[in-house]
């Protein structure tokens, strides 16, 4: 009797500690780890949550660019941190389901070493061309291909990168043949696409969208499953290829182990800033949606995609540059 006595005391002391935990976070400064270079659309969505969510919790969100190694550096800082609530990442995609099939070795596990805490907006990808190439459509863009295998080139900012892999993936789906020209970042691939140098490119929309108004350029079709509210005429490709879908999005980690109770924290505030009027104003010149999903959802989706580009990446070989 006095076991039980005490194995239940135990137990209460335990559930009010940490209830007390979750109350009191965060009591101290966050810090925010960017994996990127400053003033790129993950430093800028990092800053917008970290100004909006330092106002709402009265403590500093300071912000922390740690690039390299396409996302791995910072990443690899959150990975090692103390599961408390107080170092987070900021971070995309590709380094969480695309880096582990590309890098023979990583100084993380992409998916165990993380807990996921929210999905922060999707990025409106699209597929453009050069108006010299004879299709206006998915459609006849395929048919184009399939009749010329080899014949249309696709830039990329590099093996195995975000524009590579949704070509790659373009290119099985359709069983179609295009020819790979990768550059050294997708400035560079712009340029080119816009001189005529190769003809189609899939890229974030706001690396493109002036060069379509200046009609240097014509959209065909959006990559993501639904169409985008920016561009609400432009069809997915998923309309011609049924199930076809490159969805970017920016996420929020914090290391493995960090407490439900805070993570679950963490998602209702970082859903609650990206809902507001002002903030959804500042995104969309970044091209992104924001989206109110539960940290469940997020891992779902995360476990998910890392299936399925690692399964791409290997099929297509691509390696990390």
């Amino acid at each position: 009797m006095l076991r039980r006595c005490l194995t239940l005391l135990a137990v209460l002391v335990a559930g009010a500690a940490g209830g007390a935990f979750a109350q009191a976070y965060p009591a101290k400064p966050i810090r925010f780890i960017v994996p990127w270079a400053p003033g790129g659309s993950t430093d800028v969505l990092a800053r917008i949550i970290a100004q909006k969510m330092q106002e709402s919790w009265s403590q500093p969100v300071l912000v922390e660019n740690r690039p390299g190694a396409s996302g791995n550096v910072g990443s690899d800082i959150v990975a090692k941190a103390a599961p408390d609530g107080y170092t987070i990442l900021v971070g995309s995609m590709s380094t969480h389901a695309m880096n582990g099939a590309l890098y023979a070795k990583m100084p993380f596990r992409p998916v165990e070493d993380f807990a996921p805490v929210a999905i922060l907006a999707y990025v409106t990808n699209v597929l453009v061309a050069h108006p010299s190439v004879k299709a206006a459509s998915v459609a006849e863009l395929v048919a184009f291909a399939r009749a010329h295998p080899g014949k249309l080139n696709y830039a990329s900012a590099g093996s195995g990168s975000t524009n590579h892999l949704s070509a790659a993936l373009f290119e099985k789906m359709a069983g179609i043949t295009m020819t790979h020209v990768p550059y050294k970042g997708g400035a560079p691939a712009v340029v080119d696409l816009v001189g005529g140098q190769v003809d189609v490119f899939f890229t974030g929309s706001t690396n493109v969208l002036a060069h379509v108004k200046a009609g240097k350029l014509k959209l065909l079709a959006v990559t993501e499953a639904r169409r985008a509210k920016v561009l609400p005429d432009l069809p997915t490709v998923g309309e011609t290829l049924a199930g076809y879908e490159m969805a970017v999005w920016y996420g929020m980690f914090a290391p493995a182990g960090t407490p439900a109770d805070v993570v679950a924290r963490l998602n209702a505030e970082a859903n609650r800033i990206l809902q507001l009027p002002d903030v959804t104003a500042r995104l969309a010149p970044l091209g992104a949606e924001a989206t109110a999903q539960s940290a469940a959802e997020f891992a779902r989706i995360l476990r998910a995609d890392e299936q399925k580009w690692s399964r791409i990446i290997r099929e297509v070989g691509a390696r990390a540059e």
